[in-house]
């Protein structure tokens, strides 16, 4: 084996890709900042006992952990920027008030959570703490269908769903051991109505029909009211299903919208309203995210949470078409006036190539699609690319 070769399902990303990533990165980021998000960068590793708290058991088996040779602490490399986030806004900020930040930057997972995936991933999100109501899940679903929009991702579709509904139903049935949440979880995401009704059979008749209804319960907005008919009318579930309409009668228009009230995605993280955001021929979600308020409370300070985050690598594969070339070819001579030139240019934000002396034969390899040539009474200006056999 050659030494220099990487792990499985990592990898290098080249120019072209990205390039891509950055100018996705760099665009998504401006768009998060002029909607009044603020960037945080967290680090990269943490103690453990930093890292996974509040974050579930699946982000545990997904983080990678090491010992600190200065403090002989378990350490862990990041596997989710979302808790971190949390961390922030919880113990450093310390706000009162509505805070938004975002974020980008890689994760490390210990495996592939499918086929063809990177272990490394570039996450990038956006969190929204302070505000329990529907209105700031509403601005983040927004913020993540436009930046997917402004991605050049057309034909977006949104599922969305609320664990709120599952949650209530545990507690009015009074189911508390984890392994029977687990199973029921397991058959509920599995839509197997017929091991819901088995795991269900010792509770009282309402219970049993409440969630052996709830993988059915899938469609467009006029589902809900077959949902307010079918489920129990409690208080926690009235309020889950106006709060789902509200903010799909907001979001018409934008994609098409698909409410299942069986998705229970990142429940144990989780706590209300919980989206992803697709499109045609891809299977998998490209973003995803929901409310998770009962995150600030492991933090020592309870405050309402919602956010989104998405796949910078999954993101720019699917948008793949290459940046336009605009670079600009300068010879490779000493001149003060081509000197002056080239600063000007950069200065303007043009990218300009000096042409080192000796590599004429590869200048093909260079992204450019201008040069800067001399005229006769010694001004450097700008010119199509032409040489033979290339495209000017």
């Amino acid at each position: 084996m050659h030494n220099w070769l990487l792990p499985e399902y990592i990898e290098d990303l080249l120019p072209p890709q990205a390039a891509r990533m950055e100018y996705l990165r760099q665009g998504l980021l401006n768009l998060f900042r002029v909607h009044g998000y603020e960037l945080v960068s967290p680090p990269l590793i943490e103690y453990l006992d930093s890292l996974l708290t509040g974050a579930g058991s699946d982000l545990d088996t997904r983080t990678f952990k090491l010992v600190d040779q200065l403090s002989g602490r378990s350490m862990g490399l990041r596997a989710d920027i979302t808790p971190q986030t949390a961390r922030i806004d919880a113990h450093i900020l310390n706000r009162q008030g509505v805070a938004r930040l975002c974020y980008a930057g890689s994760v490390i997972h210990t495996l592939p959570d499918r086929a063809n995936r990177s272990r490394e991933l570039m996450q990038l999100g956006a969190e929204l703490y302070g505000h329990e109501g529907f209105d700031a899940d509403l601005e983040i679903i927004r913020l993540m269908l436009q930046g997917l929009k402004w991605a050049g991702i057309g034909n977006l579709h949104l599922d969305i769903g609320h664990v709120g509904i599952f949650r209530c139903l545990l507690n009015h049935a009074g189911i508390s051991d984890a392994t029977e949440i687990r199973n029921l979880f397991a058959a509920l995401q599995a839509k197997n109505i017929s091991e819901i009704k088995k795991l269900t059979s010792h509770l009282d008749n309402i219970s049993q029909a409440a969630f052996a209804i709830l993988p059915q319960l899938y469609g467009d907005e006029t589902m809900l009211d077959n949902a307010f008919r079918q489920l129990p009318s409690h208080l926690e579930i009235t309020r889950a299903l106006d709060e789902l309409r509200a903010i799909v009668s907001d979001l018409r228009g934008l994609a098409t919208i698909n409410i299942d009230l069986g998705e229970l995605r990142g429940y144990h993280y989780h706590s209300g309203v919980v989206f992803a955001a697709y499109t045609a021929n891809h299977p998998q979600p490209l973003a995803a995210g929901g409310r998770y308020d009962e995150v600030g409370k492991t933090f020592g300070r309870a405050r309402p949470a919602t956010g989104f985050s998405l796949d910078l690598r999954d993101l720019a594969r699917l948008t793949a078409q290459e940046l336009p070339e605009t670079a600009i070819l300068a010879p490779g001579i000493r001149n003060a006036k081509l000197a002056a030139r080239i600063a000007e240019l950069r200065g303007q934000g043009e990218v300009v190539i000096v042409d080192l002396p000796g590599h004429e034969a590869w200048r093909n390899e260079y992204r450019y699609n201008r040069r800067l040539e001399q005229t006769a009474d010694g001004e450097w200006v700008i010119a199509p690319r032409s040489e033979p056999g290339l495209a000017s």
